[in-house]
């Protein structure tokens, strides 16, 4: 056999060596009639030619892999007959092969033509036939057993298919076949092309399915999947890498995997794909995925997988393991350190951090003491976070970056307490050092941010610290004193003013640009206002100084009267400056009657009018925003991957991704409970008369030769009609009060609807944004298929290149032994005989890996031009897969030479 190959032409090699792949044509025959056909010569066990029976199965492939009429023409009867080939042929190769091959074709969907949905999907049907005779899921697994290298890669290849379409109907099968799982692990440690499929087989097969998980476990998947992770070269490595992540996360959604990997294999494995050689370490589109499949798992475990006890308990173990092997140094340098990373990679990062230290004490004390740099520029691991909030470029990584200080100040209140103690004004001369200083202090630099000239218009960075402070100052009233005394610089020289005033001046400062006809609003314009109104309105809660601070300057109280009637700020902002302007009755203790409860509650009856105050509290509890929140219906860490650094989207109904974001459960449920405190409030305060004074009536003068005694006795008339009078009115008072809730309160059961419509809505917008996932799922999968089939044919290319360097090598033996027994007839014949044998055994796997190949170029075409469609850059894909695939050629001389 002549072994002197150049490149390979695998279009060629598709269509003519190792056999037909593809048949004749059958565009201009009836489907249904041709497949019938078909089925029928192959199941004419009385034709001693197996040839035609073969070359009707590689027809019958080639019809249902282009055509759904010929899938479902295939149906229960094509089940039938090709389940009985593999049962009654089982010794031959390329009958089995054969019907692997059209059963696959059979069972995986066609892409409809022209973008037009089919009702009917009969690739599910023929999955679902298969699959509802366990036998049949039985005597495929069987098939693993084979030593044949083409059985078993056409195998896992189905059983992958099967998977896709019928998972719940394959996984509650193998779970009934003993040493089902067992054969599937053990492909594991096959060679590299098997171990491939199998990876990808389990990975479907483990997904949403605990039993299965834990059996997948028990049979040792966490000691080979990192073995296979180490030998593909960790983080480095390629999509085979990503597949074993991929597989580790479905194990892991088990809370008793989790244990078992932290009790036995240890987390050291799992984190050590997250080292980085240096802060300068580069990072390939693929190695970005893999490290990005890595921080997936750490989140996972991080969050506990469960809402229960149990699950709380599995979390602090998993929080404390992890933080003990040194995860936060890894996490550190990818999210902060390594700015050459992917905004994504290191916001995932910054998330991990968060979840690393949320509500776990000995974590929060050693983050809080964590430094970075080296001697003699190091400076706290919160400073350089601060300074990515403040100056980062892309609002992922400000909301990443808010993450970790919501979870470092959630239930601690001496990390708070730290926080605020650093907030100490600065000297005039200090106003304009940059942030990149990293000798100055945290709270330095968060009131930089805060009080940054209005002269700059950077009110993006006000808006972000706005957003940190509130975090320190949340269900903290050491906190809120504390910053309340801050006085900063005022714009009149020698002068200072609260830290307050300044933050109410910039609020009032976005709401002028915004009404500046030259002033464009972008998409960071509609979050803004939102975030500082976040902040006063934790400042205010239950804290009656912050109230009497903000009623200083009656132009704070006009403002947020003018806020809440504007009809052309959202309905959050709406929302919330109606629930500060609450705060400032619901929490006012002043006895000054140009400040106190019933003034503001007046002003908003004249200004606004009670009932219109009402519906804005409605309104803001129906917004998407709170909505969203309540009822857990979205993932606003996975909606920030949907904006750029220069998004400007029309976010309509406050939904951008920010707001989701920032607005948690925490702050959610504090103005929910503020909304019910007001209602009750202002009920109370309207069943009491204001104290006016009034002029004397004309009634109370004693009239001309009216006796005292007439006199004293008309009074006391009209005292007691004034007294019933003002009874009257303070019942009416009341009931109108009570009235005006319970109206607003009919209102909101009228409204009701409307809510329940508004929730259908976010649930139907959830879908929307479910069915793009599942798109962009499908092209993640294609691109993922397709980097697969690049290692695949890498793989079967460098097993074509061992095979020539074995025959090689034999040859070098023969021709050694030749040279030492030349005059031996019998040397001769055995050296013959030795190089005949090994010519046959490297023609057996030449053929099969040249068929693979083949089989996989024909993919990779067809896989190409449904990424096109879904809008993929094919050729950068495929890029360099041809240069791999280069063959040695035996130099004349050599061949001379044997």
């Amino acid at each position: 056999m002549d072994f002197k190959l150049g490149r390979i032409n695998l279009n060629k090699v598709a269509q003519g060596v190792g056999g037909f792949v593809f048949g004749k044509d059958t565009s201009n025959s009836n489907d249904d009639s041709y497949v019938q056909s078909l089925l029928e010569r192959i199941k004419n066990v009385e034709d001693d030619n197996d040839n035609k029976r073969i070359e009707a199965l590689d027809e019958l492939q080639s019809v249902v892999e282009e055509s759904v009429s010929a899938q479902l023409a295939f149906g229960e009867l094509g089940i039938s007959v090709l389940m009985g080939v593999i049962k009654s042929e089982r010794d031959n190769e390329k009958m089995v092969k054969g019907a692997l091959e059209s059963l696959a074709s059979a069972l995986t969907p066609i892409a409809p033509e022209g973008g037009v949905k089919n009702e009917i999907h009969p690739a599910m049907m023929n999955s679902d036939l298969l699959c509802r005779e366990a036998e049949n899921i039985s005597l495929l697994l069987g098939l693993l057993d084979s030593d044949n290298f083409t059985v078993q890669y056409h195998t896992l290849q189905l059983l992958t298919a099967l998977l896709t379409t019928s998972r719940n109907r394959v996984q509650e099968a193998i779970l009934t076949i003993p040493q089902g799982i067992t054969r599937l692990m053990d492909m594991l440690m096959s060679r590299e092309a098997i171990r491939n499929e199998a990876l990808l087989l389990l990975t479907y097969l483990t997904h949403e399915a605990e039993e299965i998980q834990k059996i997948v476990v028990f049979e040792g998947a966490f000691e080979k999947i990192f073995i296979i992770i180490q030998d593909e070269g960790g983080a480095e490595g390629g999509v085979v890498v990503e597949d074993c992540l991929v597989l580790l996360n479905n194990l892991l959604h088990c809370l008793s995997n989790q244990r078992l990997l932290r009790e036995t294999t240890g987390f050291e494995p799992l984190i050590s794909i997250l080292v980085l050689e240096s802060r300068v370490s580069k990072f390939s589109k693929q190695k970005t995925s893999n490290l990005l499949r890595a921080l997936d798992i750490v989140e996972m475990l991080l969050v506990g997988g469960s809402a229960a006890e149990c699950g709380k308990d599995n979390r602090m173990s998993n929080q404390t393991v992890l933080y003990q092997k040194k995860l936060m140094d890894e996490l550190l340098m990818l999210g902060v350190e390594n700015q050459r990373a992917a905004v994504s990679l290191r916001c995932s990062a910054l998330r991990c951090i968060g979840y690393l230290v949320v509500g776990h004490r000995q974590n929060l004390d050693a983050f809080a003491s964590k430094v970075l740099g080296e001697d003699p520029n190091v400076e706290p691991a919160l400073n350089s976070i601060l300074r990515i909030l403040l100056r980062g470029s892309t609002a992922q990584e400000f909301v990443a970056a808010d993450f970790v200080f919501r979870c470092f100040c959630e239930k601690n209140s001496d990390g708070q307490g730290l926080l605020a103690s650093t907030m100490i004004p600065q000297p005039q001369s200090m106003s304009h050092t940059p942030l990149e200083d990293i000798n100055m202090s945290f709270g330095s630099m968060l009131l930089r941010g805060l009080t940054v000239s209005e002269t700059d218009g950077d009110l993006e960075t006000c808006c972000r610290a706005a957003s940190v402070l509130s975090h320190i100052l949340m269900d903290n009233i050491q906190c809120k004193e504390r910053v309340l005394r801050i006085e900063v610089e005022a714009p009149i020289p020698s002068s200072q003013e609260p830290l307050m005033h300044r933050i109410l001046k910039y609020l009032a400062l976005s709401s002028i640009k915004l009404k500046d006809g030259n002033h464009k609003m972008s998409a960071r314009d509609s979050y803004i206002q939102p975030v500082i109104l976040k902040l006063l309105v934790t400042w205010l809660a239950d804290f009656p100084d912050a109230v009497h601070c903000f009623l200083v300057l009656r132009p704070h109280l006009t403002y947020l009267l003018e806020l809440v009637s504007n009809l052309s700020v959202s309905v959050c902002t709406k929302g919330l400056a109606a629930i500060l302007l609450g705060e400032c009755f619901l929490y006012n203790k002043s006895d000054d009657k140009s400040k106190d409860a019933s003034l503001v509650v007046d002003v908003i009856s004249e200004k606004v009018g009670l009932t219109s105050y009402l519906l804005k509290l409605e309104d803001l509890q129906r917004s998407y925003v709170f909505t969203s929140t309540k009822a857990g219906l979205r993932d606003s860490m996975a909606e920030m991957d949907d904006i750029s650094a220069n998004d400007e989207t029309d976010w309509k109904h406050d939904e951008h991704p920010v707001l989701n974001s920032l607005f948690d459960t925490q702050f959610v449920d504090i103005v929910i409970k503020l909304e019910e405190n007001l209602r009750a409030s202002i009920v109370e305060i309207s069943s009491h008369l204001k104290n006016k004074v009034v002029a004397l009536p004309v009634e109370l003068e004693q009239q001309s030769g009216e006796s005292d005694g007439d006199y004293i006795k008309r009074l006391k008339l009209f005292v007691e009609k004034q007294c019933a009078e003002m009874q009257d009115i303070l019942g009416r008072n009341a009931t109108s009060a009570e009235a005006l809730v319970k109206a607003t309160a009919s209102d909101s059961a009228g409204t009701d609807k409307l809510r329940r419509d508004l929730q259908e809505a976010a649930k139907q917008v959830q879908v929307l944004k479910s069915e793009k996932a599942k798109v962009q799922d499908e092209a993640d999968a294609h691109c993922s298929l397709a980097d697969k089939m690049k290692s695949d044919l890498k793989s079967l290319s460098d097993a074509y290149k061992n095979l020539e360097q074995a025959k090689s090598l034999l040859e070098s033996e023969v021709k050694a032994l030749k040279l030492e027994t030349k005059k031996s007839p019998d040397l001769d014949a055995i050296k013959e005989e030795a190089k005949e044998e090994g010519r046959k055994e490297s023609e057996v796997e030449l053929n099969d890996l040249i068929v693979c190949l083949g089989q996989e170029q024909a993919k990779v075409e067809k896989l190409s031009s449904r990424l096109e469609e879904l809008g993929e850059d094919v050729s950068s894909l495929l890029e360099g897969v041809g240069d791999d695939l280069e063959m040695p050629e035996d130099s004349d001389d050599d061949d001379d030479g044997k």
